[in-house]
């Protein structure tokens, strides 16, 4: 028999589940996530959820678009193919700044979704919560607290106990 991937408790409302986790975090669980069929209000800061990296992955990709777009025409009008109209600079760079506006916001919206999917580990086809048939209603009217195997304080008590401990309706362990 493998080790299991984790434990997860059922509640009945968002507010027990937002106890719960509350409640979780105190005792000293990091490892843990909330599944609910809307978001919670307080959810996000009882599992301890920091600053994303996602606007400076937006900035960056902002930027890579600017300054590719203003090397394309660097490239395009001023040495594979330079054409003096009306004796304008090839180095124009007040006419380029259409160009490079559109692809900064282009990249950078590029970034966005893909640093988003990347930092929230998506996609994900399989996750051990799927094996639960109750965690359907995670989608209309139930609310789950997951805690991994893989935390620290999970190795020295027995998370089972704790989510039990805390009233839900159902408990499981979490089969990989």
């Amino acid at each position: 028999m493998t080790a299991p991937f984790g434990y997860m408790a059922e509640f009945r409302t968002p507010e027990e589940v937002l106890a719960a986790t509350r409640k979780a975090r105190e005792r000293g669980y990091r490892r843990m996530d909330v599944y609910s069929p809307f978001p919670v209000e307080g959810v996000a800061e009882a599992l301890g959820f920091e600053r994303t990296s996602v606007p400076a992955t937006v900035l960056v990709g902002g930027l890579l678009g600017a300054a590719g777009g203003y090397v394309l025409q660097v490239g395009l009008n001023a040495v594979d193919y330079p054409l003096n109209v009306g004796g304008r600079p090839l180095n124009s760079l007040p006419a380029w700044i259409p160009i490079m506006y559109e692809l900064t916001i282009l990249i950078a919206s590029l970034f966005a979704v893909l640093g988003m999917l990347a930092l929230n580990g998506l996609p994900m086809p399989y996750h051990p919560v799927f094996n639960v048939p109750e965690f359907a209603r995670a989608s209309a009217d139930r609310f789950f607290l997951a805690i991994e195997a893989a935390d620290p304080l999970a190795r020295l008590e027995n998370p089972r106990e704790f989510l039990d401990g805390l009233r839900p309706e159902r408990t499981w362990v979490l089969e990989p």
